[in-house]
């Protein structure tokens, strides 16, 4: 059993993979805000605050940090851009420093929004990025401050779905929700991506970590749609009206800030290094329905932030 130190414990990534990793491991979830009721322990605190990281790292003693904390809201990243940058940018790096220097495992959650293209160009790790937001910039340049600092630390890139404490934090999320409220909402029919359930994701990385890989590798569902077609495939599997989800270009939305259209991920460097296919989003959306008949979205909005 080892001890996992896990940032952003409470967002939509680091609820979901503290709580599936709980069982064989010891988690420490970090966050901001005290949540209750976790079959976890929980640590309380502001990791830009001088010194935050170097005390958790010692009270704790971890063997692994997986560092998921970040600001990923588009719209407020572009508001805000120094803050951001202390935040994707910055934070990342400052943690690779101390886990270089005292041999933990590190494993940063990076995006596929570091890539922007019009085509239908499936990216590969060598590819030269190019984001077109705010967000993307600093998640890019996380990426390359936490390589610089420690060559045996993972970054991987990730497009993840699931189910929140907040129950609004996924695209998933949103279509179910719509649909289920019977509400007409748009699905962008000219962004494509490769997302991955979190279970499935939770698992691939416990995967990497145990062959103790090292290095930048895109971490993404096997499968490609646009999140438009994602929200039919999501309205069939829970027997919901498609008919309520109106394609949209995402160029014509009354979206703010600029989005990659094309956000196609090469996962052959993945799937080599585990020797196994990496799944894909249908795969993750009949899991994503299970969770739902079990109850585990209503589990989740159980525990309170105070």
């Amino acid at each position: 059993m080892k001890k996992i130190l896990v940032t952003g414990a409470a967002g939509l990534f680091g609820i979901n993979f503290c709580l599936n990793s709980c069982r064989d491991h010891a988690v420490v979830g970090i966050t901001r805000r005290y949540i209750k009721g976790l079959p976890f322990e929980i640590d309380q605190a502001d990791l830009l605050e001088k010194g935050a990281v170097t005390k958790l790292i010692e009270k704790h003693k971890p063997d692994i940090i997986l560092h998921a904390a970040a600001n990923a809201n588009l719209d407020d990243c572009e508001r805000n851009p120094r803050a951001t940058r202390q935040l994707n940018t910055e934070l990342p790096g400052r943690i690779a420093e101390i886990t270089a220097q005292r041999g933990i495992q590190f494993l940063h959650i990076s995006t596929d929004a570091v890539f922007h293209d019009a085509g239908e160009r499936v990216f590969t790790e060598t590819d030269s990025p190019n984001p077109v937001n705010t967000y993307g910039q600093t998640k890019l340049e996380g990426e390359n401050l936490v390589l610089q600092a420690d060559p045996y630390a993972i970054v991987a890139r990730v497009n993840f779905f699931g189910w929140s404490i907040e129950g609004k934090k996924s695209l998933a999320e949103f279509f179910f929700n719509n649909l289920f409220a019977k509400t007409k909402c748009f699905g962008f029919t000219d962004v494509f991506f490769c997302p991955m359930h979190i279970e499935d994701l939770t698992e691939t990385f416990h995967k990497m970590l145990n062959k103790q890989l090292n290095g930048l590798y895109h971490v993404v569902g096997s499968e490609t749609l646009s999140k438009y077609e994602f929200g039919q495939q999501l309205g069939r599997i829970f027997g919901l009206d498609i008919n309520l989800i109106s394609p949209q270009k995402v160029d014509l939305s009354t979206l703010s800030t600029p989005r990659s259209h094309n956000l196609r991920l090469n996962i052959h460097k993945l799937s080599t290094a585990l020797g196994q296919e990496i799944p894909g989003y249908q795969q993750g959306l009949e899991r994503l329905y299970s969770q739902y008949n079990q109850g585990y979205p209503q589990l989740l909005r159980s525990y309170q932030h105070n």
